[in-house]
């Protein structure tokens, strides 16, 4: 068993494997890899988000805030609209992940 390494407790690997199970529960739920994929086009506001999408405002928000913390995309205020785009973090998760 000594070989599992990434599995024992108290290691790097393990937290990484943690890590990486709770990025993947993140970006699993459909919604947030729908924002993933619009964003990975470039940046965009929330209404053109909640047009797209025709999803709630709350809903969009609640995944925004979920991306944000998880250091996938960043914003950025102008006047009233607040614009959304991909980190570099996002940027090469989006571009593995879309081109399975």
């Amino acid at each position: 068993m000594n070989s599992y390494k990434c599995c024992q407790p108290n290691t790097s690997k393990f937290k990484q494997v943690s890590d990486l199970s709770h990025l993947l529960k993140l970006v699993g739920e459909e919604n947030r890899l729908k924002l993933l994929c619009l964003l990975q086009q470039g940046e965009h506001c929330v209404c053109e988000i909640l047009e797209h999408y025709n999803i709630s405002q709350s809903l969009a928000s609640h995944h925004l805030s979920d991306l944000k913390k998880a250091g996938l995309i960043t914003n950025r205020k102008d006047g009233r609209q607040v614009f959304y785009s991909l980190t570099k973090k996002g940027q090469k998760l989006t571009n593995s992940i879309f081109s399975l």
